[in-house]
């Protein structure tokens, strides 16, 4: 008898920065969302698809879970919950180091209201940064707190234990034909896979505040007949001195960040790739529902 197939969505919810984005494209085996070391940089449910034997797992990363301010913080944890309350099963990430913070506290207490009696997973994540005493400490400490199905000790960066999360999760998804192609690792627009890259270089080059005044969005791709891609981005700021940071001294700025992205983007694509980046100031960009829809976030989530 042939194994049965299994497919399913696994949502990674957590604290902004616990390595939910690290995480996922170890499991995937490529990158296919945004990681840095500023908090809040993933702002969509990004599906990353790997396969484990007869097991798709469909992972769903979402936004970082926070105290929402403004609208677009509002929306993103909305799409962080709906992405947990949609999947099969939830695997919450917390940093070793951090331990049972009061936003940690806050997370389960959501959980409990709302996915109660759903399979959630611990994965202590960052475990090179402590002893190993502290890491039992604190999964005592956890499943204390929380009824955890299964706690797993990782290290997303460095792939210590997620072949052992990922065969569990592989192990208790429901018996169910595939999603996907075997082959396709991701659930997501080749042309928002291409502004987050963009959006990434941003977040990694420019000043503390300035990338959450920002968005990407990919207006226009064009396959050649010679096998190149042309691809021509928007970048919109909110003030006119945001504009002046993106582009830099003579142009030096963006100069370096079009570079950045046009390599990664090709490497991805396995193709050439002609990147035009183009600097316009939106001062209301964060209420018009057209760039919530562009980044996969729901304008109305935000009230």
């Amino acid at each position: 008898m042939a194994e049965p197939t299994r497919a399913g969505f696994v949502a990674l919810i957590g604290e902004p920065n616990a390595g939910k984005s690290t995480l996922l494209n170890q499991m995937v085996g490529a990158k296919v969302s945004i990681v840095t070391h500023k908090v809040q940089t993933t702002r969509a449910r990004i599906r990353g698809i790997c396969m484990e034997g007869q097991a798709q797992i469909v992972f769903v990363d979402t936004p970082g879970l926070f105290r929402p301010r403004r609208r677009l913080d509002r929306a993103m944890v909305a799409a962080a919950w709906g992405g947990a309350a949609d999947a099969d099963l939830v695997v919450l990430l917390i940093e070793a180091h951090r331990g049972l913070t009061e936003g940690v506290k806050a997370v389960l207490e959501t959980l409990r209201e709302r996915l109660g009696g759903r399979k959630v997973a611990l994965a202590i994540n960052k475990i090179d940064k402590v002893r190993a005493e502290s890491l039992l400490r604190l999964a005592e400490e956890m499943n204390a707190a929380f009824p955890f199905t299964r706690t797993f000790m990782i290290s997303a960066e460095k792939g210590y234990g997620v072949a052992d999360l990922r065969l569990w999760l592989a192990s208790e998804l429901p018996e169910a034909p595939w999603y996907y192609p075997e082959d396709q690792i991701a659930d997501v627009p080749m042309r928002q896979i291409a502004a987050e890259i963009t959006r990434e270089k941003l977040t990694l080059r420019l000043h503390e505040e300035l990338p959450y005044q920002l968005t990407v969005e990919t207006e226009n791709w064009e396959d050649r007949a010679d096998g190149s891609t042309r691809i021509d981005q928007l970048i919109y700021v909110m003030r006119d001195g945001h504009k002046g940071i993106v582009l830099g001294h003579g142009g030096e700025t963006i100069k370096s960040i079009s570079q950045a992205a046009r390599a990664e983007i090709a490497a991805f694509l396995g193709r050439p790739v002609h990147l035009f980046l183009q600097v316009k100031v939106r001062p209301n960009w964060l209420e018009e529902p057209e760039r919530y829809t562009e980044i996969g976030l729901d304008f109305k989530d935000g009230n």
